[in-house]
Parts: C-alpha cells; structure tokens; sequence
C-alpha cells in the first residue's frame, strides 16, 4: 500500500487480520508513535503490545 508518500508492506497471510485497521501517528510534546486501531482485536494488554483476534480470524 502507498499513501501519501509513505510504503506499508504486508505480507498477504497477514492481510486478513488488517482489514479495517486505521493507522494514526499520534505527537504529544516531544513524544511521537504509531497507533494501530484494528478492529479485529478481541482484547488486549493495557500498554497495547499483546492483544488476541476475534475467534472467526483465527481459522
């Protein structure tokens, strides 16, 4: 995928668990990261680095 200048590769076995997903660039002060809003997510950890899908994604 390329958007506004900016290549995002992903492998197709990985594609499916991605549709729908919004990818914002968030800066606050001297901080900036990337969040990933996907809503395939079934849950998730409170800082965001382990989640689980939903279970019709996993087949």
């Amino acid at each position: 995928m390329d958007y506004q200048g900016i290549k995002i590769i992903v492998d197709k076995n990985s594609l499916r668990y991605l549709v729908g997903t919004e990818l914002d660039f968030i800066r606050d002060g001297l901080n900036s990261n990337f969040k990933f809003n996907n809503p395939n997510v079934a849950e998730s950890c409170g800082c965001g680095e382990s989640f689980s899908l939903k279970k019709e994604l996993d087949k």
